[in-house]
């Protein structure tokens, strides 16, 4: 099994055979990654190939002192949906949203709100995540459904692990009051 950075070596020297590696063994990640913000399997087709396209064409700009090759990919695959979302779903901006910092709840009440287990209560948060803005749902794909460290998320989402970390908490803290909203109706 070729290493990232023989991988690296053969598509820097041109060869499909670099590409092909590259797909094989990281196409699944970066198509699922993709899928869960678009919905759409043939759109996270299109995508994932055009994250491997854009990839091979800028394979000179790789440091792999700043990211795994996997960590890159996905910041590619990052930045095409990202664009892709605001061309085809337009942002909708909520008058909840501006209430965010007016509150008294801890993190750990919204946690225990957010992971009770209910099924009915997940298909709500579930839906509420769909209604999230693009790059709120790929901050929570990344961070929850990956398993990827802050960190990680940083550099693919061009960010500080600290400022995401806020971004979690208000995104968790904007989910646990619409929820609420649910309990109200």
């Amino acid at each position: 099994m070729n290493s990232d950075e023989q991988i690296v070596e053969i598509v820097k020297c041109g060869g499909n055979k670099g590409l092909r590696l590259m797909v094989s063994r990281y196409g699944q990640q970066i198509f699922a990654m993709i899928v869960r913000q678009v919905g759409n399997p043939m759109d996270a087709e299109e995508l994932t190939q055009d994250t491997f396209i854009r990839a091979f064409s800028n394979m000179g700009s790789y440091d792999p002192e700043r990211a795994s090759l996997a960590t890159w990919l996905s910041r590619i695959a990052y930045r095409l949906t990202l664009d892709f979302l605001k061309r085809h779903r337009p942002f909708i901006a909520s008058i909840d949203d501006t209430e965010v910092w007016q509150t008294d709840i801890t993190d750990e009440q919204i946690a225990a709100e957010l992971s009770t287990g209910n099924e009915d209560r997940i298909q709500q948060l579930q839906t509420l995540i769909d209604d999230l803005p693009p790059n709120e749902r790929l901050l929570l794909t990344l961070h929850y459904y990956e398993n990827r460290p802050l960190v990680e998320c940083a550099f693919i989402m061009d960010s500080t692990s600290h400022a995401l970390a806020n971004r979690l908490y208000r995104i968790r803290l904007k989910l646990y009051k619409k929820l609420k909203q649910y309990d109200n109706l």
